[in-house]
């Protein structure tokens, strides 16, 4: 199961108790205050990870809890402090602290940042003596760690992003030009959370199918969309099979605007699909039609190894001219 959102509750150590202690000199009855402070309870930190299923382990257990500190000792003798918390997400996470409107980002591997400050050790009694007060009868206790619930949002980062209306073909196109083995079926919303494909060591993304008023919310709007805006690349899939073609591709244009205008300026091929369902003449028609607004375009079909092949090496070979 593919896991792209999710709330987590996290919380950072208690610091350990400041405590009253004396020293124990011979013929001496309280040789002056010994109480050691408490260690510092463990801070809470993310840290960003090559692993876009990681956040399916957390659906079980989310909850997640650094040590405290504990408490001061004997003879002057400081708490140990707590041991800290990593909570591992996958790159592209961005994380919201609900309670503090705080948002972490991470976009690199092994990206590290602090979410959570453990709680500050109490004092012992040795902390208080003066000049004016040799033997304090008094320590004080640690303080609680920061907590809080956390949203984690994935955004893939990968070279190449498929889309398209639901039933396009996007599933059947992953599957082809990279061997991955995307549930395919002859029914809308086949897909109902990205997959992944590996194309020459490009990363390939079947992003579920959008819908006119996916911007809005409609469907799973937002959801989907979301996985759109870190491609680095476009492949839009129109079936030829759609009897409005200009139609088809405007409205899914309309609908990524609509989410985030700098989607429009993403590089985009238009791959019309499922051409073996459709007469030769009237594929021809609709490319056409496609070309008067866009420059690159493929057909391809399911059943046709030679499109299929022609479209692999050409995008390849442009991706490693783009350096993508």
């Amino acid at each position: 199961m593919f896991v792209d959102e999710i709330t987590i509750y996290a919380k950072a150590g208690r610091g350990g108790n400041g405590v009253v202690r004396w020293r124990h000199e011979k013929f001496v009855d309280k040789g002056g205050p010994a109480g050691g402070n408490g260690g510092r309870g463990g801070d809470v930190y993310m840290r960003a990870v090559r692993d876009m299923n990681l956040l399916a382990r957390y659906t079980g257990s989310k909850d997640f809890k650094a040590e405290e500190g504990t408490a001061g000792d004997k003879s002057s003798r400081h708490g140990s402090a707590g041991e800290d918390c990593y909570i591992d997400v996958p790159v592209g996470a961005r994380v919201t602290d609900i309670s503090r409107q705080r948002v972490f980002t991470f976009d690199t591997e092994g990206e590290i940042h602090k979410i959570l400050k453990g709680g500050s050790g109490g004092l012992g009694n040795e902390h208080f003596k003066t000049s004016v007060n040799r033997s304090p009868d008094k320590s004080t206790l640690g303080r609680a760690g920061e907590s809080g619930d956390f949203l984690i949002e994935l955004s893939l980062i990968v070279d190449v992003g498929i889309i398209g209306f639901p039933n396009a073909g996007k599933s059947t196109l992953l599957n082809a030009l990279t061997k991955a083995k995307s549930r395919i079926g002859a029914y809308p919303f086949t897909t109902v959370e990205p997959h992944l494909g590996d194309l020459y060591g490009y990363t390939l993304a079947d992003i579920p199918g959008l819908i006119e008023g996916a911007s809005k919310g409609k469907g799973l709007g937002h959801k989907f969309l979301r996985h759109t805006q870190r491609t680095k690349m476009l492949l839009h899939c129109i079936s030829l099979e759609e009897e409005d073609i200009v139609n088809a591709y405007e409205t899914i244009r309309k609908e990524l605007g609509a989410f985030d205008g700098g989607l429009l300026e993403k590089e985009e091929w238009v791959v019309l699909t499922k051409s073996d369902l459709v007469t030769p003449e009237v594929a021809e028609e609709k490319k056409a039609l496609i070309t008067k607004l866009h420059t690159h375009i493929s057909t391809v079909s399911a059943v046709d190894d030679t499109s299929i092949k022609t479209l692999q090496d050409t995008l390849t070979a442009h991706l490693r001219q783009e350096n993508i």
